[in-house]
């Protein structure tokens, strides 16, 4: 600033704007006008231009942005104003780290607010395969929260020149500890995030597990994975578990309909396209069973006693699949019985060598 006014020397305001305090005053009225003309940009000129996208997000954005800015020009402005008075040091570094300590909280709300708006964006945009979306929403909002508090934790610890060093020395063999002490907790809540994230089934649909568990997901969290099964019995897996399972979603497909099989043996010398005529017959009148697609009858092989059949059906939803079957081999029994169509049972015939002759040794 010292050149700028050794230009007016010679004119009657030199000797005045050499004054300290007037200098201050001139830098803090510079500053108002400075932070105003941006606040005016940022809120008349960019505002229109963000009216013109289709998307609300930019307008959020611009609106949690104005007021910060405004606000960090404004004290930067009365921080260079108060070095130029002539104050203890202590007072200065005093002013100067109150100063810088607001503009880092006024940042951090910033922060906390933009990161909520970015996070609800992004988890509402038509993206695939994204990590983020709306059931992870609070999970990272929490992450980056503790990320914004710890940047700003350090910042304000720089701003008033406190050695951070041991600090983070300490956190760091902190955070190794806990890992160490928390390694299986840690596996659950990653593997939580990663089921979450990659979405092999979601909360009603019903699943299979490797090991031999089958029901409803009834709820997702960070930890583990709640499974209703069809006794009404809750199965809680750890996530580290299921993520490291297969997993059969029955419910996964573009809907809940499910094609079941039922095996159908009947006796050689039966009638094959009465056989099937009966099958279709049973499935069309079950009424759990789905006309569309319409039942399917496949003879399958020629096996050792029997004739081999398969009806094919589609069912509404995965859990009346064992109902469905009873009702449907039921039906088959009575049916079968009334029109005279043999079950096949095993049959072996025993052939005795030598019984004759062995016998009258005897």
């Amino acid at each position: 600033m010292e050149q700028y006014i050794n230009l007016l020397q010679g004119t009657p305001l030199y000797d005045w704007l050499k004054w300290k305090p007037v200098q201050a005053i001139i830098l803090i009225l510079f500053s108002i006008i400075l932070s105003k003309l941006f606040d005016w940009i940022v809120t008349s000129v960019l505002t229109r231009l963000t009216k013109k996208t289709k998307t609300s997000f930019d307008d959020k954005l611009i609106s949690i942005l104005h007021r910060p800015i405004f606000y960090t020009i404004l004290f930067f402005g009365f921080n260079i104003s108060i070095n130029l008075l002539d104050f203890s040091e202590k007072f200065h570094f005093t002013f100067s780290g109150i100063f810088k300590t607001i503009t880092i909280f006024i940042w951090s709300a910033v922060g906390f607010s933009s990161l909520l708006e970015i996070l609800s964006w992004y988890a509402k945009s038509d993206k695939t395969n994204r990590l983020i979306r709306k059931r992870t929403l609070p999970l990272f909002d929490n992450l980056g929260k503790i990320i914004i508090f710890i940047v700003a934790s350090y910042f304000i610890m720089v701003s008033w020149k406190i050695d951070v060093t041991g600090w983070l020395a300490s956190a760091g063999v902190l955070g190794i500890v806990l890992g160490l002490a928390a390694k299986d907790t840690l596996a659950n809540l990653f593997a939580g995030i990663f089921i979450m994230a990659d979405a092999p089934y979601k909360e009603a649909d019903y699943i299979n597990l490797d090991t031999g568990e089958r029901g409803y997901i009834r709820s997702i969290g960070l930890r583990s994975t709640r499974i209703m099964t069809r006794d009404d019995i809750e199965i809680t897996v750890p996530n580290s578990i299921i993520a490291n399972s297969k997993i059969v979603n029955e419910s996964g497909g573009p809907h809940e309909h499910e094609r079941i099989r039922v095996k159908v043996n009947v006796a050689y010398g039966s009638d094959v396209e009465q056989v099937k005529n009966i099958l279709i017959e049973i499935a069309v009148k079950t009424n759990s069973v789905r006309n569309s697609p319409i039942p399917l009858v496949r003879f399958r092989e020629f096996q050792d006693s029997s004739l081999y059949f398969q009806l094919l059906c589609w069912i509404e939803e995965p859990a009346f699949r064992g109902r469905v079957i009873d009702e449907i081999n039921t039906e088959i029994y009575n049916r079968f019985n009334k029109e005279g169509i043999k079950f096949p049972f095993p049959q072996r015939t025993l052939h005795i060598a030598n019984w004759n002759a062995e016998n009258k040794k005897g």
